[in-house]
């Protein structure tokens, strides 16, 4: 588990982000995503007051080949029996699965349940 929270966000232009804050940049036909630093919320307002939508991110902490089959499914499977939205955006060698922040909780256990070790 990540304990940075995340927006992902849409630039139909497909320009890049003028401050580099990003985690996840994926230039597709339709424009570019982007996957970023939650910024924090301030103490004068409410916790959701004019932020975008927040996601709780995990990381597969153990790198895995390209080649190796069902990786990205055995934790997928068992969040969309669960009915868990999500958000993945693979790397290299791991995944990031991003979860709505306030079914974080929910996540953990689901995947916890399924067998999977999560370090925080």
């Amino acid at each position: 588990m990540l304990t940075t929270e995340f927006t992902v966000e849409h630039l139909p232009t497909g320009q890049l982000p003028p401050d580099g804050s990003w985690y996840v940049l994926h230039r597709a036909p339709e424009g570019l995503t982007v996957v970023r630093e939650a910024r924090p919320a301030s103490k004068d307002e409410p916790p959701d007051a004019g932020t975008q939508e927040r996601w709780a991110g995990l990381y597969g902490e153990l790198s895995h080949d390209l080649d190796l089959p069902g990786m990205l499914a055995a934790v997928l499977g068992p969040l969309a029996a669960a009915g868990v939205p999500v958000f993945v955006s693979s790397s290299f060698r791991s995944d990031l699965i991003l979860v709505p922040r306030e079914r974080r909780a929910e996540a953990c256990a689901v995947l916890r349940a399924a067998g999977h070790d999560l370090v925080e």
